[in-house]
């Protein structure tokens, strides 16, 4: 494994060392280096420096380019305007650092030397509970970025924060307890599919909400029995098992759907944390932390109030001793930083509930679980909404099923897969489709900045034009359709060759991916990696567009045209699979 310096890191090199060279009293100097349309790179940072030097910055701009030396990195500098400099990079270095790159299996991309432990919350549905669109944004947010911070050498642990807890329990287990074959599977064998899981537990779900809001009698013995849980009864805690297990059934069929991978240990719910609820009020409140406000233990901020204008505190606990969110948030926190060494907590959450984290993050760091050595993070997302622009919901009013967009999102994308498709076959097609349709879905998401808000519209999300996926996947199968025509004709690198603009363009964007790697991951950006990818898929399609690979004029140049496809191939898969998105050979 070889980290590669990008041509902009060795260029910023040259520029930084002539700037101390000319003004030794500046020390170590940022050249502000950024690409340009004039040049290859604009190096602006002279002007602050002579600014500061009272020097004049055109003067001081050409006495840098005199130190400057040309010829194997940089082949011409210029100075422009008030002091800026151009730079044109050789097409010998591009080439060989893509070379170095190649070499690669890591595409030359450094492994982060700030590397820590981070826990990631997400993908958190309710048990007994259908998931919904709402449910899409943390799952594929959270994955992506599980995928690009492994990638930079993080250590990840993930963790699903599911709804396996609270007051709605007592209601499912008493209903089940006088029903006990509601959850029973219909050809009583093995294990049911995820659809007949959430069936039973839908019936059920609505059965025992019927009963509880008509049968006074019914919710008191309902009522009863969430205490019998909370207190460890072990038939109710059997009941309540069974729930659970049916549940996780049913997710584990959807993330399967979602192409997504989800493994037993990284689920711990609500219920997790249970066993430190006492002890996490205990210390809240000894620390004074938190004081007893009516009965409630309760967090005040000065700068959190409610309408009335009064302070909102976060409740841990309430007056008639019950735990909400809060107490289990701040247990949680106290479990991943105590127990599992995290340096950084980052939750994949709506951002509708940011107030809540604001409060349950302060509280910590009041608490001192969280501190300088330890940060807590809010991937606030925002929602996704309808072509109308409103909160998607189907023509009855009602919050659309996960599975339903999914289900659609893969039968559109087939039908664009059939008619492209020259030589697939109905099995290939449906595969290729599923490939297709989930990448979609993610890539909608994933390319629109967390925060935002963005429009679920299908029509759009698999057209073979514009920032799609499938785009990017069209792009990627073209490159190994072209691979697989080339023969005996093998990529390989030719520094000595001269490169054509849109060569240039292509092989200085595929240069920078180590950089765009590490600072979505450092922003938590993974918005910034698809639009990377889609002007990757742009620039590679100008080239293609403008120059020959297999019929061009020498065999030198096949090959080294075949090598920029062939590490714009690898780039992509790398890219996308990131992001959570497959790349088929073929479509």
């Amino acid at each position: 494994m070889a980290s590669v310096p990008s041509l902009a890191s060795s260029v910023e090199q040259r520029v930084s060392d002539a700037l101390a060279s000319a003004l030794p009293e500046a020390g170590a100097a940022d050249p502000l280096l950024r690409r340009s349309d004039r040049a290859d790179f604009q190096a602006n940072g002279i002007l602050a420096l002579a600014k500061k030097a009272k020097a004049n910055p055109r003067e001081l701009a050409t006495t840098v380019v005199e130190a400057i030396p040309t010829g194997d990195l940089i082949k011409e500098i210029e100075v422009s305007g008030p002091g800026f400099l151009n730079i044109t990079v050789s097409d010998e270095a591009i080439v060989r650092t893509l070379a170095a790159r190649a070499a690669d299996d890591r595409l030359g991309v450094p492994l982060s030397p700030t590397a820590g432990t981070t826990v990631i919350d997400y993908a958190q549905p309710n048990v007994a509970k259908e998931m919904h669109v709402g449910h899409l944004r943390s799952a594929v947010i959270g994955a992506a970025m599980v995928e690009i911070l492994e990638f930079t050498g993080e250590k990840v642990v993930r963790r699903h924060h599911i709804g396996d807890w609270g007051t709605q329990f007592g209601m499912l287990i008493q209903y089940l307890l006088e029903h006990p074959h509601e959850l029973d599977h219909k050809d009583g064998e093995g294990e049911a599919s995820g659809e007949e899981a959430m069936s039973n537990l839908n019936r059920l779900y609505k059965a025992s909400r019927a009963l509880f809001d008509s049968d006074e009698e019914f919710k008191t013995r309902a009522r009863a029995r969430v205490v019998d849980l909370q207190a460890g009864d072990e038939e109710t805690l059997a009941l309540w098992q069974r729930f659970v297990d049916e549940s996780k059934i049913y997710f584990y069929s959807v993330f399967n759907k979602l192409d997504m991978d989800i493994q037993d240990p990284d689920v711990v719910g609500e219920s997790g944390y249970n066993d430190m609820l006492v002890e996490t009020c205990k210390l809240l409140e000894e620390s004074g932390v938190a004081v007893r406000s009516n009965g409630a233990l309760c967090v005040f901020f000065d700068e959190y109030k409610g309408p009335d204008g009064n302070p909102t505190p976060l409740i841990v606990q309430k007056s008639d001793g019950g735990f909400g969110y809060a107490a289990t948030d701040l247990s949680a926190i106290r479990d991943r930083v105590g127990n599992l060494n995290a340096d950084t907590l980052i939750y994949v959450v709506d951002a509708r509930q940011s107030l809540h984290f604001k409060m349950v993050f302060e509280t910590a760091r009041r608490a001192g679980w969280l501190n300088e050595d330890v940060k807590a993070v809010q991937l606030a997302f925002g929602t996704v909404l309808g072509k109308d622009g409103k909160p998607f919901k189907t023509r009855e009013g009602e919050t659309v099923r996960l599975v339903d967009l999914l289900d659609e999102a893969v039968e559109r994308a087939a039908s664009v897969v059939r008619e492209k498709a020259q030589d697939l076959t109905e099995e290939e097609i449906a595969e290729r489709g599923a490939q297709v349709g989930i990448g979609a879905v993610k890539y909608a998401d994933l390319s629109t900045s967390a925060s935002r808000d963005y429009k679920f519209d299908l029509d759009q999300m698999v057209s073979l034009t514009g920032d799609t996926s499938v785009y990017l996947q069209y792009a990627y199968a073209r490159i190994q359709s072209i691979l697989r025509k080339a023969g005996e004709a093998r990529p390989a690198a030719h520094p000595e060759l001269e490169l054509t603009p849109s060569e240039r363009a292509l092989g200085l964007h595929l240069d920078g991916f180590g950089e765009l790697v590490a600072e979505a991951a450092s922003e938590y950006a993974p918005h910034k990696l698809a639009a990377y990818l889609y002007q990757l898929a742009s620039l590679y399609t100008t080239f293609y567009a403008e120059c020959p690979v297999l019929k061009a004029d020498t065999p030198e140049q096949v090959e080294n045209r075949l090598f920029l496809c062939d590490l714009t191939a690898r780039t992509l898969t790398k890219g996308m699979s990131l992001l959570g998105i497959r790349t088929p050979e073929k479509l």
